[in-house]
This record gives C-alpha cells, structure tokens and sequence, in this order.
C-alpha cells in the first residue's frame, strides 16, 4: 500500500508511475476522498469541543443557580450531531482505504516503458538454446509416451488441467525441488514448513486481496489456500516492531500452490505448464530499506544458480512499466529454453516490494537512531518445481524419447542416469 502522504506531497509521482503502468490517473480522485474524509473529521472535532464548552458552562450555570435550559437543549442536539457524523466518517474511511487498497506500486525509474510483455528487456543468458538432429517432443507427449503422466487420469479426478506423476516422473520432480532446498541452504536461506492455508489479513498483506480473489482457492471456512508461500513466509513479520539487528529475514519453502487460473482461459491447457496447483519453492527477503536493491540481485542470482547447476538455457529479463506486477517496484523474470514449444517460457518471477506490503502488513523495524521504519520485501520463485521439471524433460531428452537425469540430480536419484519406459 502506497504512503497516504506520496499522495497529498507528491501525486505528480504517483499519476507518473500511473501513466507508466498505463493505468488512470489517482491522484484527482484521492483528493476529493481525503478532503471529504478530513472535513468530517474537522466537524466531529469541533462539535465534540463545543460540547466540552456547553458542558463546562452547564455546571458553571447550574452552580450559580442559573437557568441552564438553552444551553442542555444545545447540548441534546451535539451528541446526536456527532453520532451521525461518526457512521458517515465510518463510510468515509472505508471509501478512502478501499481506494488506496487497489493503487499499484511506484514503479522504479530503470523499469523499462512497456506495454506487456513484449517490451520487456533481455539482461543476459546462458547458454545456447538447446538444438537436437531430431524433432523435439514436448513434455506432455515424452511423459505420456514414457507412461509416467497420464492426463487421462489427472482429469477424471480433479478436471480440467489435471494431471498425475508416477514412477521416474514423480522421483524426479522430488529431486528437482530437493535440489532447490539444498541450494537455497547454500544461499542462507531458512527453510521453512509454511501453512498451505491463511486468512483474509495474509492474503491483504502481500496484496492478493482484494485484486485478485478471482484467481483464488477459498474453503468453506473462510480461508484462503495459498496462490504461493510468499504469502506465509512474508506475513510472519506482520503488526509487529521489530529490532533492526533481527533483520535480514530470509526464508525458503517448499509448498503447493493454488490458483484458479481465473484470467488464462484457452491459455496452456496441454501438459503442466499453467495448472490449479503446483510445487514451488519460494525465496522470500524481509531486510532494511538501504538492502532491498541488493537484497534483489542477491536473489535473482540465487534463482540463476538453479538453472545453471542443471545447466538449462535460460535468459533473464527484466519487465517493462505493462508487465509489472501489482505489488512489485521492479521485477525479473527468469525464463527457461524449452525445445519442444521452441520458446522460451517463465520458470521464475523476482520481485522488489519495497515498503508496500510492509506498510499493508504495518511491519515495521527501529532503527539505529530509534525511529520505526517499514521494512522492504522482496519475494521470488527459486524455483517453480513443475517448471523445472519438464525444462529438464525436453531438454534432456533424447532420439528414443527417453530422458537423461541431469548430473545433478544423480544424488537424488540413487544414481539414476536415464528414465525410460514405465515397466510395472
């Protein structure tokens, strides 16, 4: 949540980063509900001081034997008077909060202009796109071939983009994310076993809600099944003050996730590329304003590591003004060479939240100088599990349709070199 005062002090800034995003000015709007709110406020103010006057000059009145009657006549009209004007200051807040609630993040200047995501810049690669002296088969098509994904069966129990793993398939997208969890200890991260499940203030907090209840999982007692750990992990310093010597936080998680792919209809609906529910293993920093744009780099390299461990081609990208998303201040996306979509396609989004989810968690920090702060948050996949698992796939595929383990994983693997048939 964007600073109330970024509006009242600088809304040329705010409608800036608006028009960068190529969203509607807010600033115009803002003002119009916080004059309102604060004109309310001035009333109330004034009649509860005119009521403490009244008051005071009824027992004055009273104690000189003096006929008080206009004056507790008077004082029968204010209280009334400020009870309405409370109910309507109620609704004038929520107008107000509501409002700020759905305005996007300020945009950091080196995000590139942009519409979507064709205008996103390349940062760097590594590695050549992966080239075969035969047609190479998508992952859907070698893991149904190989008898180790069975849509058929995915579907008849959960429905659309349903899918099921067994055998080599299943091993090895538990290696892939024990791998992860492995690197990520490398990195300093602390592994965490984060709840599957939170309530409305977690999912306000890293900004799910209210945007974006349509891509979302809600059971039946009014929680809310995760869309990514972020939301867990990142809420644990949420209404609370905090030392400066606890920060940095930073955490890892292996969960599932959850989304209704509300918005993708028509979107990737072979194979496991965009499902309701995946594996990931999130990254997410909790650090000091001052660390945030280090604590980022720090991250994206952290997601790299991964792919280039499993020495997959990827390029990084860094998302223009049309492509960030609500949250975020800056962002990088990781994308991952699969052979057969010939394409390039996301496996990790890195993102730098500065204040806002902290403001809308109101977690703060005292610093050295005794002032409370709001901390800065950055989260990123490191990385989506299913992703990885068939870039592997059709990456390590071979002219049989086989599919080589990477070195890597051989650890986790029992020392597994190829997948090859399922043989009951």
């Amino acid at each position: 949540m964007l600073d109330a005062r970024l509006l009242r002090e600088n809304p040329e800034l705010v409608d800036a980063s608006q028009a960068k995003r190529h969203k509607e000015p807010v600033s115009a709007e803002f003002k119009k509900l916080d004059e309102a709110l604060r004109a309310i406020k001035t009333e109330i103010q004034e009649l509860q001081n005119r009521r403490n006057v009244v008051s005071k000059q009824i027992g004055i009145e009273k104690s000189q034997g003096n006929d008080a009657a206009d004056l507790l006549a008077e004082m029968a009209e204010i209280s009334p008077k400020v009870k309405q004007l409370e109910e309507t200051q109620r609704e004038a807040q929520k107008a107000f909060d509501d409002f700020l609630a759905v305005i996007p993040n300020i945009l950091q200047d080196v995000v590139p202009e942009g519409e979507d995501e064709e205008q996103n810049v390349e940062l760097r690669g590594f590695l050549e796109p992966t080239k075969f002296d035969f047609e190479a088969k998508e992952h859907n098509e070698l893991g149904t071939n190989l008898g180790l994904i069975d849509f058929e069966t995915g579907q008849k129990l959960v429905g659309s983009r349903g899918f099921w793993l067994q055998g080599d398939i299943s091993r090895l997208e538990r290696a892939i994310s024990t791998l992860m969890l492995e690197l990520k200890a490398e990195d300093g991260y602390t592994e965490v076993s984060a709840p599957f499940m939170v309530n409305d203030e977690c999912m306000f907090g890293t900004g799910q809600l209210p945007k974006f209840s349509d891509d979302l999982y809600k059971t039946t007692d009014g929680k809310w099944l995760i869309p990514t750990s972020e939301v867990p992990l990142t809420n644990y310093v949420r209404e609370k003050v905090w030392k400066e010597t606890d920060l940095p936080f930073k955490f890892t998680g292996l969960t599932p996730c959850f989304r209704s792919e509300a918005g993708s209809a028509g979107r990737d609906v072979g194979g496991i590329l965009r499902v309701h529910q995946f594996q990931k293993v999130e990254m997410v920093q909790i650090v000091h304003p001052e660390k945030s744009m280090e604590a980022h780099e720090e991250m994206i390299a952290s997601a790299e590591k991964v792919l280039q461990t499993l020495k997959l081609p990827y390029r990084a990208m860094l998302l223009c003004s049309g492509d960030t998303g609500f949250g975020a201040t800056r962002t990088v996306d990781l994308e991952v060479w699969l052979p057969g979509q010939n394409a390039y396609r996301e496996i990790s989004s890195i993102s730098n939240c500065g204040d806002f989810q902290a403001r809308r968690m109101n977690a703060r920090f005292k610093d050295a100088e005794g002032k409370t702060r709001f901390m800065h948050t950055l989260n990123g996949s490191g990385l989506a599990v299913g992703r990885c698992l068939l870039a592997v796939m059709e990456n390590y595929q071979t002219a049989e349709g086989d599919i080589i383990v990477p070195e890597a994983l051989r650890p986790f693997m029992r020392g597994q070199e190829i997948i090859t048939k399922y043989k009951k």
